[in-house]
C-alpha cells in the first residue's frame, strides 16, 4: 500500500519576508506580505504582495491626463522646496532669539502680492471660511444669495460650514436672481434677523459651476455699501488679474476669475482662497484682508487647531516669494498651463510615438476651478486601452482614455519626464 507524499512544509513567515528585502520596504510591510502568502497556500505570491504593497505608498506619478489640477494628483505640481536638513526657524525670531510666530513670513508675503493689509494661513480653503465666520459672525447671522449656496469636493456644503461655525444663515435672493435690495432687507433685520443681527455679507464664488440664461447677481463693491463687513470666498486662488508674473500677461481662458487684489480692492474687507489650485501651491487656505478682521481670526481659537506645518509655510512661501519677483517659470503651474501649444507638438514629435500618433488635444483647470474652459494642448495617442499598464511603469504615467484610445496630453507632464513617457509609449507600440 502506498501513500501519497507529504505536501511540502511552507517556509517560515521571517525567512520568507527576510527573501524580500530587496524591495526596500521596512521588514514589518514584508511579514504582512509574508504571512498572507503563506496564508493564501501561495508562499511565491510573496514577491508580488510585497510589490502591491509598495506600489499603494504614496510616491510621485506622471501626470498625462490634461487635468492642470487634478484632485485625485495632488493638485498644483509643487516646485522642489529646498530646506536644511533639520530645523528650521518656524518659530523663532532671529533678530531678538525670543519666540515668534509662524504667520508672520509666508503670511506677509502673500498679503503683500495680494494687495492686502494682512493676511494669514491655515489648511485649506473650508478651513479659512470656517474660521472667518467663527471669528466674527458666532451667533449671528450671515447674508449668502441662494445662487451661491455650493457644494465644494467631498460633499462640504456651505450650509454646513455655516453651522460648524456656529453663525447662522440668512439666505436672500433666488437661486439665479439677487439682487442688492434683498441683501439690504437681510442686513435692515427684516423678520427673525432682528434678535441676532447680520453680522457679514458672505460672497462665495461659483467656482465648479455656471448659472446662466435669466441671471442676475451683485457685485463685491455694491455689497460694500451696505455697513456690514463683506467676505470674498473666491476660492480657486487668483492673486491678480494683471498675471504680472506672466510676460503676456493673462491668458484669455482667465477672463472673469475673480482675483484677490481686485476684489479687495472693489471693496472686499476680506477674501478666502485656495493655495493649491490657481496660486499653484500646496493646500492651504488664505485668509486676507483688513488688519483688524485678519487679527481677530487669527485670536481665534480654532486658529491654532487649523494652521498648517512648517512644510505647507515652505513651499507656500516659495510660491510666493516667485510671484513678487514676478517669476511665473518658477511655479509648475503656471509654466505647465502657458506653455505654447507649438512647443507641446514639438516635444511630442521628439518623444517618438511608436504605435501612436501626435494629436492636438484639450487640457483643463481642474479642481474645481474655471468650469467649461478648455486650453488648446497636444499629446500622444495610441489605439485601444493603455491605462494600466502605462499605472504600471515605474514611475506610473497616468492619461486619459477615450473614444477608443489613450492619450497622454503632454501640458500635464514635465518636460524631465519626456524620456520616461517615451520609452514606456515605444514599449506599448512593439
Amino acid at each position: 500500500m502506498t501513500t501519497d507524499p507529504a505536501p511540502p512544509r511552507p517556509p517560515s513567515v521571517d525567512s520568507l519576508a527576510r527573501s524580500l528585502a530587496g524591495t526596500g520596504l521596512p521588514h514589518a510591510l514584508l511579514v504582512d506580505a509574508a504571512r498572507e502568502a503563506i496564508g493564501a497556500g501561495d508562499p511565491a505570491s510573496a514577491a508580488s504582495r510585497a510589490e502591491a504593497i509598495g506600489r499603494a505608498l504614496l510616491q510621485p506619478v506622471v501626470n498625462a491626463t490634461g487635468v492642470l489640477l487634478h484632485t485625485n494628483l495632488g493638485r498644483a505640481p509643487l516646485p522642489a522646496v529646498t530646506t536644511s536638513a533639520g530645523a528650521s526657524n518656524l518659530e523663532l525670531d532671529l533678530v531678538t532669539g525670543g519666540r515668534g510666530s509662524r504667520q508672520d513670513r509666508t503670511a506677509s508675503l502673500l498679503a503683500r502680492a495680494a494687495g492686502a493689509e494682512a493676511a494669514m494661513v491655515v489648511n485649506n480653503c473650508a478651513a479659512a471660511v470656517v474660521l472667518v465666520l467663527a471669528a466674527l459672525a458666532t451667533g449671528r447671522g450671515v447674508a449668502v444669495s441662494r445662487g451661491e449656496l455650493v457644494e465644494i469636493g467631498g460633499g462640504f456644503r456651505i450650509p454646513d460650514v455655516l453651522a460648524q461655525s456656529g453663525a447662522t444663515l440668512v439666505e436672500v435672493g433666488t437661486t439665479n436672481r439677487t439682487r442688492l435690495a434683498d441683501y439690504r432687507r437681510a442686513v435692515a433685520g427684516g423678520g427673525w434677523a432682528a434678535a441676532t443681527g447680520v453680522a457679514l455679507v458672505l460672497k462665495v464664488h461659483a467656482s465648479n459651476y455656471r448659472i446662466t440664461g435669466f441671471t442676475e447677481d451683485v457685485s463685491v463693491g455694491e455689497l460694500a455699501g451696505l455697513g456690514v463687513p463683506v467676505v470674498a470666498d473666491i476660492g480657486s486662488g487668483l492673486l491678480d488679474a494683471a498675471c504680472p508674473w506672466l510676460p503676456d500677461g493673462p491668458p484669455p481662458w482667465l477672463r472673469d476669475e475673480p482675483a484677490a487684489r481686485q476684489t479687495l480692492a472693489s471693496g472686499a474687507d476680506l477674501v478666502t482662497f485656495s493655495g493649491d489650485k490657481l496660486l499653484g501651491g500646496p493646500q492651504a487656505g488664505v485668509i486676507a484682508g483688513s488688519v483688524e478682521l485678519v487679527t481677530r481670526c487669527a485670536g481665534h481659537p480654532l486658529a491654532r487647531a487649523l494652521r498648517p506645518g512648517g512644510l505647507v509655510l515652505a513651499a507656500l512661501q516659495e510660491t510666493a516669494l516667485a510671484y513678487l519677483r514676478r517669476d511665473g517659470a518658477a511655479i509648475p503651474f503656471w509654466r505647465m498651463a502657458t506653455e505654447p501649444v507649438e512647443a507641446l507638438r514639438a516635444r511630442a514629435h521628439a518623444i517618438g510615438v511608436g504605435g501612436g500618433e501626435v494629436v492636438d488635444c484639450a487640457a483643463v483647470p481642474g479642481g474645481g476651478t474655471l468650469p467649461g474652459v478648455e486650453i488648446p494642448s497636444a499629446g500622444i495617442a495610441l489605439p485601444g486601452d493603455h491605462a494600466a499598464a502605462l499605472r504600471a511603469a515605474s514611475p506610473p504615467i497616468i492619461a486619459r482614455v477615450a473614444d477608443g484610445r489613450t492619450t497622454c496630453d503632454l501640458r500635464t507632464v514635465d518636460p524631465t519626464h519626456d524620456p520616461h513617457l517615451g520609452a514606456v509609449l515605444r514599449s506599448l507600440g512593439r
